[in-house]
């Protein structure tokens, strides 16, 4: 029988066909003290495909979500601004209690509800420029909001260690997980154009969205001047029905859920057919706070975590547990498990966890207009899901190696007529003027690759709890010299870029910020002195914890971090399953 723990669970559990009326009516008991196979702490990108593999397969998992379940009826793609409180047109309201989420694009007055109150669950951050941490408390986690962009790593950045001996190599190259990215994305359905590019491999597309005649022309003329390519964003948003889910609309606002289910979202995939099988349970409202071990076999045993509504401390068992918790949820936890055989953090014999943490580094770029190029204003109409994607151009190999920086960066684009509303007149002059052809804006806006450095750190900060009396995430992310120099070349090679093409009255832009892709700080490694992980994710020191989160990643490429977390967490959940058959475990 599929156990779950909510009223919401249980509701879209049974619109979705997942339990039957008999068994929607018995009423579920805590499951704390009972034992699984597996214990899986976060249900996101990560823990919903680890929840799908190991229950098909035929193991008794529990996932521990800190968060709730969302139904269709929680979506607001539809619910126009006019219809809320505020109108869609201010934050103030919502910095009442989330003064830190409110500052991320994806937090409005339409979803604002379905992350942490900043108040109850604080961080310290000690980066410069500050860094905000993203955190839904959903299951599905972070893909009920992401950007849905799905880029493949090549062995370019795999091996970019080789290449300019910045870092460390992957232990694994794109031969090993291209079969992985290939089962990703035929089951989550990935809308693209192949490109035939080495730094950015092609793989198993949907039909594209295709572009725009503003968008082609750009994309004609950066590749006759320049050589370079634009191409339509590699978007989890279907373009063809698949595992019934029907293809995108074109509403426009994914970050307000999707109620036809056309983006991938564990919530509604992987989780939901875990949930099939019968063999998952999902507690939600569970605050995982500590792994639990066995003293005498130095051997993982369960999750030690708080009730989100009594507060009460529960404990949950399982043979072997796997933290997919996000990248500095999963560092927290191994630290807040330290035990005296691991006073520095459970997993943490090399003295590496917590370091090395990475992120994309962006907000530099350059807009200018085409005169050449103008269309009348669109309003209303449909609204594709992903921007353009200006591919990756700097020090590849063979290139000119570019002056002042290591690695590369890439740009997305946004392409079409602006509105002028500083046009003259009222009523219907005004209407007419302001929507008359225009020239098509371009800007172009960077996203890089941060190096990993020993002094930016996931810690915890022990005298800092959050209202469970979990001690909370310390962090400091701060960008060094090779990020500052692409990140000014970011902006020069945008402006030099859109004056090739035709561009006039092109300003250049110069900020700086750290995106919501949290890596690294507990990498794999062949070398247990070097790295907390192998090269399946399994914890050097603790033969029964796996970590199947960004946390892994020894580096982070240009590209979009999603595709390769989840093809990495399949990769682990089979060495997991093989290792359990061989008893290993």
């Amino acid at each position: 029988m599929v156990q779950v723990f909510d009223a919401l669970t249980r509701a879209i559990a049974l619109r979705c066909g997942q339990v039957d009326e008999k068994e929607h009516d018995v009423t579920q008991k805590d499951q704390a003290g009972k034992s699984f196979d597996v214990v899986i702490v976060g249900s996101g990108a990560s823990g919903g495909w680890a929840a799908k593999r190991l229950t098909e397969a035929g193991l008794r998992v529990a996932v521990l979500e800190a968060g709730r379940q969302l139904t269709d009826a929680d979506y607001k793609e539809h619910v126009p601004a006019f219809d809320l409180q505020y109108r869609g047109r201010s934050k103030q309201p919502l910095a009442r209690e989330r003064p830190q989420q409110s500052g991320s694009y994806a937090v409005r007055e339409w979803n604002a509800d379905w992350f942490v109150n900043d108040f109850e669950e604080p961080y310290v951050d000690q980066s410069d420029p500050s860094f905000l941490w993203v955190r839904p408390r959903l299951v599905g986690g972070r893909t009920n909001i992401w950007g849905r962009a799905c880029l493949r790593l090549s062995d370019i950045d795999f091996k970019a260690a080789s290449h300019d001996g910045a870092g460390v190599d992957w232990p694994l190259s794109y031969a090993d997980i291209a079969p992985y990215y290939d089962l990703i994305e035929d089951y989550v359905g990935v809308s693209a154009i192949p490109e035939k590019l080495p730094q950015l491999p092609d793989g198993h597309f949907q039909p594209p969205m295709g572009l725009t005649c503003a968008e082609m022309e750009v994309r004609t003329r950066l590749k006759a001047k320049l050589g370079y390519t634009l191409t339509q964003g590699r978007t989890a948003n279907l373009t063809q029905p698949i595992h019934g889910r029907a293809a995108c609309h074109y509403c426009g606002p994914c970050e307000h859920g999707c109620i036809t289910h056309s983006y991938f979202n564990a919530s509604f995939t992987t989780m939901a057919d875990a949930m099939k099988t019968g063999r998952c349970t999902l507690v939600t409202g569970a605050m995982a706070y500590k792994v639990l071990m066995d003293p005498s076999t130095h051997r993982a045993t369960g999750v030690l975590y708080l009730d989100r509504a009594t507060r009460q401390p529960k404990e949950i068992f399982g043979r072997v547990v796997a933290l997919c918790a996000q990248t500095m949820e999963s560092v927290r936890m191994l630290f807040n498990s330290a035990t005296r055989q691991d006073p520095a953090g459970l997993a943490n014999s090399s003295g590496t966890l917590g370091k090395y943490l990475m992120t994309h580094f962006s907000d530099a770029g350059a807009s200018g207009e085409l005169p050449d190029f103008t269309e009348r204003p669109a309003l209303g109409g449909p609204e594709r899901p992903c921007q353009t994607l200006l591919v990756r151009f700097r020090n590849l190999p063979g290139a000119p190696v570019t002056s002042g920086f290591l690695r590369g960066y890439a740009y997305g684009g946004s392409i079409s007529p602006a509105f002028r509303f500083n046009a003259p007149g009222f009523g219907a002059a005004y209407k007419q003027a302001v929507t008359q052809p225009q020239p098509t804006s371009v800007s172009l806006s960077g996203f890089g690759e941060c190096l990993p450095y020993e002094d930016n750190v996931c810690m915890v900060d022990p005298n800092t709890v959050d209202a469970f009396g979990i001690p909370v995430v310390r962090l400091r992310l701060t960008p060094h010299e090779n990020e500052r120099a692409m990140l000014k070349d970011m902006a020069v090679a945008a402006a030099e870029m859109l004056e090739a093409i035709g561009a006039r009255n092109v300003q250049a832009r110069s900020g700086m910020r750290g995106q919501a892709h949290e890596l690294g700080a507990a990498r794999m490694g062949t070398d247990p002195k070097q790295s907390v992980l192998n090269p399946f994710l399994q914890t050097h020191d603790i033969r029964n914890l796996f970590v199947m989160d960004g946390s892994s990643f020894p580096s982070i490429g240009w590209q979009n971090p999603t595709l390769t977390i989840m093809a990495l967490a399949v990769r682990s959940t089979d060495y997991l399953q093989e290792q359990l058959r061989q008893g290993t475990l």
